[in-house]
């Protein structure tokens, strides 16, 4: 009985979302110097070099007025620094999003994120067998700031710290 009274109120619960869901948005970017980079997610390797960054794909729903959430993926990677077992490391990071609105105007929408998921680090050690371990991943942004070019268009960028990156830039596709 309390299962069936959990998976009506979870159905429910979906079909308000479902219903006020009345824009959806891609969004693209680029973030620098990712959580990555800054913690130990490459199974203690080491003299591992900083990534390059980050590239983001989201697919964002506004499920309330102020309220957006959806998937991303991040992929990144990097190498170890020279010599005999010169290797690389690709890191792809799978997170579901959700944004806060707190201030709008005409043109500028300024926002809080907060992203949680998990991290696949993708080890290519010269002279081993490849191998991948998993990581939590998250993204928190507690300064994101979006400009509206039109009614389909938008730049965006982000100061926080996570997979994504620590400064995020990038453009905005909604339909």
């Amino acid at each position: 009985m309390i299962k069936k009274l959990i998976l009506a109120a979870l159905v429910g619960l979906g079909a308000v979302f479902a219903a006020s869901a009345q824009k959806a948005e891609l969004a693209v970017s680029y973030g620098a110097y990712t959580q990555m980079d800054a913690t130990d997610m490459h199974d203690g390797w080491h003299h591992v070099n900083n990534a390059w960054g980050a590239l983001n794909v989201g697919l964002n729903f506004r499920v309330l007025p102020k309220i957006w959430i959806g998937p991303s993926y991040t992929f990144s990677s990097t190498t170890t620094k020279g010599g005999p077992e010169h290797s690389n490391i690709a890191y792809h990071a799978i997170m579901l999003n959700g944004r806060y609105h707190y201030y709008k105007n005409s043109i500028v929408t300024m926002y809080a994120k907060l992203g949680i998921g998990v991290e696949f680090s993708y080890m290519q050690p010269r002279g081993g067998d490849n191998y991948t371990k998993s990581y939590c991943a998250f993204q928190i942004v507690p300064i994101g700031a979006q400009v509206d070019l039109n009614r389909n268009w938008a730049m965006f960028g982000e100061l926080g710290f996570g997979a994504q990156g620590l400064l995020q830039v990038g453009a905005k596709l909604r339909f």
